[in-house]
């Protein structure tokens, strides 16, 4: 009588457990939480705590209490580069003039650089680990795409020359990069699992690839575009290099075209031309938004000369900008939609990742920050043994060096910005990590 009294408890229990045994499920479903709107523009700055960030905590947890349990990684040196960048976030917290308010970014650089991850990366031991938080990734990217293909066909998206055309899927006008990021990282994703199957599965997937260049190109991100060619073309040369040059001269044959048949009579077509040229463009003749990078990217470095070891401190670069910004920065950009109307949106960073920390963290920072992003990128690409089965670790190996790619390339152009598409970020780079930093004994019992 007492066992049938307890067997739905313990049923309720084995079910609870399920997710502790395999926390993979909790990052495919971080990922999921994305979609979660947040309206606000700079997360970072503001301490607001999105869904996403929620479910990425209560990953970092999971895996926090297995290795409190004895759980470890078999590279101990792994762990040197994460906690050397962990170290110089929080000496520019403690030094920052401002330190309440670094604070916060201590915690948003730890979450996306060090604990998310590294608990990502320690998550995926099986195969069935690698396509959950890829089918994860994909389900996203494409549930994203579609509303930013539809906002784009009604227009209903973000304001971009008086036309509300630019697709910010469910992030907002306050948030036009989170999209564009999300698609570029889920691009690179689909692909690279396509290319790691076979059958129709491998159709699937690739024509999945396909359709989201459309989503891609009508969030109107020069920089995304950038990442994503660099992205592709580095996972194309890993896959099948014959394949990337021939597509390469197909792209650049293209590219010739749209630049020489730019400016289309509708005007969202039009628009995507000029974006398309504008890239050639930037250097000789810049766009007010290429402008303002150029000014940005000035005072970081005006402000990194005066605090050249540990710079101004973490969230602190809106603080000093002004002081060193030259008169080309514009006060902000224009944003909205047709519910809320155009609004100016505040140039808060630096848009450009590297030299956010150099301004904010000083010379200590980059290098601890460089030795990180270094270490993964070696990682990404080095030989090793495999220690998943072929199709998991053909995945890896394919989508690794891209990813780490996309991210290198896009952070000369942006920065971790905020809003929930942040923790995708993370999540990616404990894909990278898991490719060839941390590497997790296998489940017992099981397949590693």
């Amino acid at each position: 009588m007492t066992a049938a009294l307890l067997r739905p408890a313990n049923a309720a229990g084995e079910r609870a457990r399920g997710p502790v045994r395999r926390p993979s499920v909790l990052v495919a479903g971080t990922v999921l939480l994305i979609c979660v709107p947040s309206r606000i523009s700079d997360v970072s700055a503001s301490g607001h705590i999105t869904a996403a960030d929620l479910g990425a905590g209560l990953v970092v947890a999971v895996i926090a209490v297995r290795l409190l349990g004895g759980d470890r990684s078999m590279a101990g040196r792994a762990w040197l580069p994460f906690g050397f960048a962990l170290a110089s976030f929080a000496v520019a917290t403690v030094t920052a003039s401002d330190v309440s308010a670094s604070v916060i970014g201590f915690i948003r650089y730890s979450e996306l650089f060090v604990l998310v991850p590294v608990a990502v990366a320690m998550s995926v031991r099986d195969r069935l680990d690698v396509f959950l938080v890829a089918g994860a990734i994909i389900a996203v990217t494409v549930v994203e795409g579609g509303v930013g293909v539809y906002q784009y066909l009604t227009r209903t998206g973000a304001s971009y020359a008086g036309e509300y055309v630019r697709a910010v899927g469910t992030f907002g006008p306050e948030q036009v990069m989170a999209l564009a990021a999300l698609l570029g990282y889920g691009l690179v994703v689909t692909l690279a699992l396509g290319l790691a199957m076979r059958g129709r599965a491998r159709i699937g997937l690739l024509a999945t690839a396909a359709f989201l260049l459309l989503p891609l190109g009508l969030t109107l991100s020069r920089g995304a575009w950038i990442a994503t060619v660099c992205a592709v073309l580095v996972l194309l040369v890993v896959a099948n290099w014959r394949v990337a040059v021939g597509l390469v001269g197909l792209g650049a044959l293209g590219f010739a075209v749209l630049t020489l048949t730019a400016g289309g009579a509708d005007p969202a077509s039009g628009t995507f031309d000029q974006r398309i040229t504008s890239i050639a463009s930037s250097g000789s003749e810049p766009d007010q938004s290429v402008l303002d990078r150029y000014a940005l990217w000035h005072a970081a470095t005006a402000i990194w000369a005066d605090h050249p070891v540990l710079g101004v401190g973490l969230k602190d670069f809106a603080g000093y900008r002004d002081s060193y910004a030259s008169v080309a920065l514009s006060a902000g950009s224009d944003v909205g939609d047709p519910t809320t109307g155009v609004g100016r949106e505040p140039l808060l960073s630096a848009h450009n990742q590297y030299l956010m920390v150099l301004s904010e963290q000083g010379t200590v920072g980059i290098l601890a920050f460089g030795t990180l992003l270094g270490t993964l990128a070696a990682g990404a690409v080095r030989r090793r043994e495999s220690l998943l089965p072929p199709q998991g670790q053909r995945f890896l190996d394919l989508a690794a060096p891209a990813l780490m790619v996309w991210t290198l390339v896009d952070f000369l152009y942006g920065d971790i910005g905020g809003g929930p598409s942040s923790v995708l970020l993370a999540v990616t780079l404990g894909l990278v990590a898991r490719r060839g930093v941390v590497l997790p004994r296998p489940r017992p019992g099981g397949t590693p």
